[in-house]
């Protein structure tokens, strides 16, 4: 069904092999288009945007094949105005690291030591030498993420947990280091390799500070761009290694299939989040096509690519719920917003089981559930996998008076066995 659904809107918005506009490497000019040109439905916008305002958002564009259908700014933000990408950031790390071995400088397949030095770990020596700079792109590495501060890169804070490749954990330290692999490697630190490597070639600009990337909207835009024409910017192969670019965005193990090379991926069967290590059936953003893959980082900042439609969507802002690092239930309200302005629903479903409603969401107080199935039970899940509450005899409603505000996931289980999730705003 997956692959009919993405083929399906591949012909009514046209394949990747379709002409791409390419905005001038410097100044403000962008060709636009009339949404309703494209067969949209434009009236639709309005209440997009509002959403988006009402959500704390800076920022919004989106793009069809490279040209701008739709560019907001609100909150005070302006077109000029810079803002974090935050672990959005680790999408345009993943893109350089293709660049740097394009050049011969690094390979992702050696030890990250050949690149950080023997020892920046504590972990034994053998145990150090299984972690490649692929473990570190794939959240693999095996080091130990139960520490006080899991941003913190001194070797005293990594240690060894299990072997590399064996486990997937969104832990965050040992991807900042992908920063020093790409800098010893290069000889040239994150600032000058990006004004190097992207700004002369696709005009992509901004600043690293404290291992985050900061830009304008159209600076993510353009990366976005960049990334739907897998690489090539107006003629240029920017990054060459095709096969590198295709394993950066698709699932790169089988530990959680919704994670490329520093990519969130769409349209699997299961996924984790971070902070957890609970695996959620289901693909990630059911509104959202199949194909779409996402730079995501701490309170909604977001690079939506979707192929399959020729669209790259933007937003910047502040954390549109509960701060969180990656992902949040703003994800699936969006792209059922956009797929209202695209004129289309998804046919996919999370977990493809909907007799059962959740409401209000998000929800204070109490939430009530609705559903003809037969359920055995249904579970409160945090995020980082802890039950807050379990019902086993009453399910039309939950008090969640006494839960702290932020994401949750209310687990059901049917009583022939079937198990299945919702996810659930606390306020």
């Amino acid at each position: 069904m997956k692959s009919l659904y993405i083929f399906l809107f591949a012909l009514l918005y046209g394949s990747l092999s379709g002409q791409y506009y390419f905005p001038p490497l410097a100044g403000n000019a962008w060709d636009t288009v009339n949404p309703s040109s494209l067969g949209w439905c434009s009236q639709k916008l309005d209440t997009l945007h509002s959403y988006l305002e009402a959500r704390h958002s800076k920022s919004f564009i989106i793009l069809h094949k490279g040209k701008i259908a739709d560019e907001r700014y609100m909150n005070g933000f302006k077109a000029d105005s810079s803002w974090y990408w935050a672990s959005a950031s680790k999408s345009l790390v993943a893109f350089l690291v293709g660049m740097a071995q394009d050049d011969g400088l690094l390979n992702i397949n050696d030890k990250a030591s050949d690149y950080l030095g023997v020892g920046w770990t504590v972990a034994p020596k053998a145990k150090e030498d299984l972690i490649t700079v692929r473990h570190q792109l794939t959240m693999t590495t095996g080091l130990d993420y139960n520490v006080s501060d899991q941003n913190c890169t001194m070797d005293t804070c990594l240690d060894y947990l299990q072997d590399a490749g064996t486990h997937w954990y969104y832990y965050n330290a040992p991807y900042r280091l992908v920063q020093d692999v790409l800098s010893n490697a290069t000889g040239k630190g994150m600032n000058v390799l990006t004004t190097q490597k992207l700004y002369s070639s696709t005009g992509i600009s901004g600043f690293w500070f404290s291992k985050i990337f900061f830009s304008n909207a159209r600076s993510m835009a353009r990366f976005g761009l960049l990334n739907l024409s897998k690489g090539k910017w107006d003629g240029t192969q920017t990054l060459q290694d095709t096969a590198y670019f295709n394993a950066m965005v698709r699932p790169s193990q089988s530990l959680n299939s919704a994670y490329g090379y520093l990519w969130w991926l769409n349209g699997q069967s299961t996924y984790k989040q971070p902070g957890s290590d609970i695996v959620f059936n289901g693909q990630m953003v059911p509104a959202a096509p199949a194909d779409m893959y996402m730079a995501a980082g701490k309170n909604d900042q977001r690079i939506y690519v979707v192929p399959s439609m020729d669209v790259v969507v933007v937003r910047q802002g502040e954390e549109a719920y509960a701060s969180l690092p990656a992902l949040s239930a703003f994800d699936n309200e969006l792209w059922e917003l956009l797929m209202d302005v695209f004129c289309q629903t998804t046919t996919l479903h999370e977990n493809e089981i909907i007799d059962v409603e959740v409401f209000p969401n998000p929800a204070s107080g109490f939430v009530t559930i609705s559903s003809s199935l037969e359920l055995k039970s249904i579970q409160l899940i945090s995020l980082q996998g802890e039950v807050v509450k379990r019902h086993e005899n009453q399910f039309s409603k939950i008090n969640i008076q006494d839960v702290a505000a932020g994401v949750y996931f209310l687990q059901f289980q049917t009583l022939d066995g079937e198990s299945f999730q919702r996810k659930l705003v606390v306020e």
